[in-house]
């Protein structure tokens, strides 16, 4: 039983690579129950080791591992694996008691530096313990080309429960995607499916040319340098080549705090995300003596997945911001960064739903083009950082009586993108997960601490009192 892949999953299976695996992960941070036994966690893992059978996505494994770029079809296609060895997926660590947040971080990022297995299904969970406070943690990466960051999050969400009392919960790939379809025998398009496509697509073609086509003009004519636009962005340390070591860091902010933040400023929340980070990665620059004098411009992942789709797989396109990293006031800068923002978004609600497909493929077609001829990181980026905004559940969520405390994203890194940005909300929180490149970038850790210092800083110039 076969299934074929979409342009937008396979791509991300083209650009793989010994140094930029694309696999993208979840950190989650439980605290025991309590008067909780001491075999706990011995016996939470045998309950996840126990058989309970895989379902999609956790099931699925290349049909080719040896050619993933190219298969008899032309495009990589997911079979399912009837004897997966659940041991070499499901992994045991301990960190030596007690465990603080470095300690934890430094595995994570040696963790998440591991390429996955391409002749296996492209996951692993590893539970690990010995956190000081009586907490244990949940890492569970998954290649790209299976799910994207809101397929993740609500994959995730199905997994717990908001009742503490639920017990012999379902392990992860016993729940997955919750699709009831099981993959079909793919034959191929008949050609009256191709032709009913072909003519679905060339209804949009006008519009999708008009967005490619003004985007492009911006580009070379820079009509309008306030808007963050493809190739625009400056040469940087971001945006060199990346070796296979990552450094992971945290953050986390109350999310009432950044609403009343964002009220104040009279911007959106991902606004006042963007100007944090903006803050962060100007300061950081500056004390390397690399701050370009052009601005900083940063890659929006943006969901297009229906609310209710508890599908697998890709359903993101993307918009540019500038983060206008060259004007010193943060107040100033947070403004233009609102109309970047806004111009941005107004152009791509412009687009009828059924286009968006084509134009993400066709829009991020010369990055991919760029990482897969070699070329990234040796010419001038698409976008200097990529900056995510995952929105996770809302209220607080239990794995067999264990409380999740935090939930943090782990991503990945391409040839030309050093690091990656991504928060995600929970339960009031805002949760901020940093990926960077270990030899590219020193000191990375140093910018998840000026994100903290920034807030406070636009907390202070708006008159707001944090405490």
């Amino acid at each position: 039983m076969t299934r074929k892949m979409n342009p937008l999953d396979a791509s991300w299976l083209f650009v793989d690579s010994q140094r930029t695996p694309m696999h993208v992960g979840a950190l989650a941070i439980f605290s025991l129950p309590d008067d909780v036994s001491p075999d706990f966690i011995k016996n939470l893992f045998l309950h996840l080791r126990s058989p309970a059978g895989f379902v999609p996505p956790f099931n699925l494994r290349l049909k080719q591992p040896r050619l993933k770029l190219i298969s008899s079809r032309l495009m990589p296609s997911w079979e399912e694996d009837p004897n997966i060895d659940l041991d070499y997926h499901l992994r045991h660590s301990a960190l030596p008691q007690p465990g603080g947040e470095r300690e934890l971080g430094v595995l994570v990022s040696r963790l998440h530096s591991h390429p996955l297995d391409f002749a296996r299904p492209l996951w692993e969970c590893h539970i690990i313990e010995g956190l000081a406070n009586s907490r244990f943690a949940l890492y569970m990466k998954m290649h790209h080309s299976l799910v994207d960051g809101v397929g993740g999050m609500r994959m995730l969400s199905r997994l717990l429960s908001p009742d503490d009392t639920a017990m012999n919960l379902p392990p992860p790939w016993a729940v997955g995607t919750g699709e009831k379809k099981r993959i079909a025998r793919d034959a191929g398009p008949s050609w009256q499916q191709l032709a009913d496509q072909a003519r679905e697509q060339a209804r949009h073609v006008p519009s999708i040319g008009r967005a490619i086509a003004d985007s492009w003009k911006e580009t070379l004519q820079n009509t309008h340098p306030e808007l963050g636009v493809p190739f625009r962005a400056p040469r940087s340390i971001l945006n060199r080549k990346v070796s296979a070591q990552r450094r992971f860091a945290t953050q986390y902010y109350d999310l009432a705090r950044m609403r009343t933040l964002a009220k104040r400023a009279k911007v959106t929340l991902n606004d006042v995300f963007l100007g944090l980070c903006a803050m962060a990665l100007r300061r950081y620059l500056l004390e390397l003596n690399a701050l370009p004098s052009e601005p900083l411009t940063a890659g929006l992942p943006v969901s297009v997945r229906p609310a209710g789709d508890p599908g697998a797989g890709n359903a993101i396109s993307f918009i540019i911001a500038n983060l206008h990293t060259h004007i010193a006031d943060p107040l100033e800068r947070l403004a233009l960064i609102r109309d970047s923002t806004q111009k941005a978004k107004a152009r791509f609600q412009t687009l009828p739903k059924e286009a968006i497909t084509a134009y993400t493929s066709l829009f991020m077609a010369p990055f991919m083009l760029q990482l897969m001829t070699g070329m990234g990181g040796l010419m001038r980026p698409m976008f200097n950082v990529t900056i995510s905004n995952v929105p996770g559940p809302d209220q607080t969520l239990y794995f067999n009586g264990a409380r999740m405390d935090q939930m943090y994203p782990v991503s990945l890194l391409s040839h030309g993108q050093a690091i990656n940005i991504t928060v995600v909300s929970y339960a009031g929180q805002f949760n901020v997960g940093y990926t960077g490149c270990r030899d590219t970038l020193p000191h990375m850790q140093r910018m998840a601490v000026y994100t903290g210092e920034a807030l406070v800083e636009l907390e202070a110039l708006l008159g707001i009192n944090a405490s």
